[in-house]
């Protein structure tokens, strides 16, 4: 995908995607081999220790993840449609302020189109780290993608 396209990518999402527009998501860098989101510090969206709740940390995540995706396979949409199969999230240490998800694709996107090109039904994992501002990794995320083709 274009440099131009992946930067429509985080537009794309917050405009298709009502949870990015709740939790005010915001877009970073996007690109077929990393995806940036970031969430806000909202006190609406905080826990009982004044953190991001953790369903507003797993949406950061799997938004990132999905942003990716996009970026990798948006070529691929007109013979398939990307879903999430399933997902797993570890929460590490307490976050608080602003929380960056920063997703990168498990397999290479040559290695899952061949699948697909093959008659095949890809799955392939999206890693994703959660960290505050200071740098510290508050979480982490996996989230399993298929491509499943169309008819």
């Amino acid at each position: 995908m274009s440099a131009e396209k992946t930067s429509s990518v985080g537009e794309l999402l917050a405009a298709t995607v009502p949870m990015v527009r709740t939790l005010n998501l915001e877009p970073g860098e996007i690109t077929a081999e990393r995806a940036v989101f970031t969430l806000p510090d909202q006190e609406a969206y905080h826990n009982h220790v004044g953190g991001p709740h953790a369903g507003a940390m797993f949406t950061l995540a799997e938004s990132a993840s999905g942003a990716i995706v996009l970026a990798a396979f948006g070529e691929q949409l007109e013979r398939a449609v990307p879903l999430a199969v399933r997902a797993e999230i570890g929460y590490k240490k307490l976050a608080k302020g602003v929380v960056t998800a920063t997703a990168e694709l498990g397999r290479p996107v040559a290695e899952v189109v061949a699948e697909l090109d093959a008659g095949g039904r890809p799955e392939f994992p999206v890693r994703v780290s959660l960290t505050r501002e200071d740098g510290a990794e508050t979480g982490e995320m996996t989230v399993v993608w298929t491509l499943r083709p169309h008819g």
